[in-house]
């Protein structure tokens, strides 16, 4: 597996990304969409991202297997004032057919070494409850609870516990 860093925003990187994020999308996956996004609504917010990493705000990751796009992720930095010394891990998607291979483990141990680099005091997400490998995955690599909404995503009739983590590089020295 590769791990690139901002990688091109290319239309084929994008289409890549569309791919992996509705078929995840389709089959349940908690990334905040409840409908398979459109390829325009990823397009934009690959742009989004690219544009704050441009700037100093956040950092894009790219897992390839045999030069093929398999997982991305990503953190951005708050943008209100009192928040800048913050990012929000906000998306690690992988595709379902390399699940359980570390491409999740790789990708967010990479993003919180690049926040880690650019500064970032404490690194937050959230996550829906029921997501147990990602919430797993997030307590391995140091980051603790520190709030929970119970019943507060809504995927139709369902509803799912929204969680809170923080990693807070102030006590890790």
């Amino acid at each position: 597996m590769e791990l690139a860093s901002d990688p091109g925003l290319d239309a084929r990187f994008a289409e890549s990304a569309h791919q992996i994020l509705a078929d995840l999308v389709r089959r349940g996956a908690a990334l905040g969409w409840v409908e398979p996004p459109a390829r325009r609504d990823v397009a934009e917010l690959l742009g989004t991202v690219v544009s704050a990493v441009q700037a100093g705000d956040g950092s894009l990751r790219a897992a390839y297997v045999d030069r093929r796009l398999v997982g991305l992720g990503y953190w951005l930095r708050y943008a209100r004032p009192t928040h800048r010394p913050h990012a929000d891990l906000e998306k690690v998607a992988v595709d379902a057919a390399v699940h359980g291979r570390g491409v999740g483990r790789a990708l967010t141990a990479a993003l919180i070494a690049d926040a880690r680099r650019a500064g970032i005091e404490v690194l937050t997400l959230d996550a829906r409850g029921d997501n147990s490998n990602a919430l797993h995955l997030y307590r391995s690599l140091g980051f603790t609870e520190y709030g929970r909404l119970p019943d507060f995503v809504a995927v139709g009739e369902r509803r799912y516990d929204k969680v809170f983590y923080m990693l807070d590089f102030r006590r890790q020295g």
